[in-house]
């Protein structure tokens, strides 16, 4: 079984393929740069709706993204069948998105205090 790697090196332009559709979609988390090189969590949410903290969970890696006027940071989740779930701040649940098949759910990461 082979290793996937992840790298923190900038995205370029046009280099993510997302294979979406039916019942999978995608969440793109965009961040500040405080948060590069930091791995960002999500899990299902529970039958209850619930955070459930022991569920699965699936993470991507903070990068510098792209300028657009300003500089763009964020994590990629692909591959994620449609559903609810939770993005994690360590052990804290932050929020719960809606991932719908076909498409890109899309969350702010909240700006530090």
């Amino acid at each position: 079984m082979g290793h996937s790697h992840h790298t923190l090196a900038p995205s370029g332009t046009a280099s993510v393929v997302l294979d979406i559709g039916e019942d999978i979609g995608a969440l793109a988390i965009y961040t500040g740069s405080e948060q590069e090189g930091n791995e960002i969590e999500v899990s299902r949410v529970d039958p209850g709706g619930a955070p459930d903290p022991v569920a699965v969970r699936t993470h991507a890696a903070v990068r510098f993204r792209a300028v657009r006027p300003e500089p763009l940071y964020g994590a990629l989740i692909p591959d994620l069948p449609a559903g609810r779930y939770v993005v994690w701040d360590g052990e804290t649940p932050l929020s719960i998105v809606d991932v719908t098949g076909g498409r890109v759910a899309e969350f702010g990461w909240p700006e530090p205090a």
